[in-house]
């Protein structure tokens, strides 16, 4: 995914704070909240947080998350795994591609 930055891109980092941080943590090692801890979520496999317990959905995922399936997530969540419990979609590709860089740029 592929998305010119400068002036006019959105900031993931407060993106994040502002519309994903009251369901999930984004630092190394927090506890999870309504939704599993994102630190670190690009590269793991969906409902592996450890100590989250996931949707019935999560275990027939069989994905790794990545900016394609987080675009699809965010863009429609049930659609990517049936009977997710998370009500949040955007549906402006821009503020979904903020997001899911600033998750990419974690480490």
């Amino acid at each position: 995914m592929s998305m010119p930055d400068g002036p006019s891109a959105p900031d993931g980092k407060a993106l994040f704070r502002n519309q994903c941080a009251t369901c999930h943590a984004d630092a190394k090692d927090a506890p999870g909240r309504q939704g599993p801890n994102l630190y670190g979520v690009v590269g793991r496999k969906a409902g592996t947080e450890p100590g989250f317990q996931y949707s019935s959905g999560f275990a027939k995922a069989g994905f790794v998350w990545d900016e394609a399936h987080l675009d699809a997530w965010l863009t429609n969540p049930q659609a990517v795994i049936p009977g997710a419990v998370m009500l949040y979609r955007q549906a402006k590709p821009a503020v979904r591609h903020a997001v899911i860089q600033y998750l990419t740029d974690q480490k």
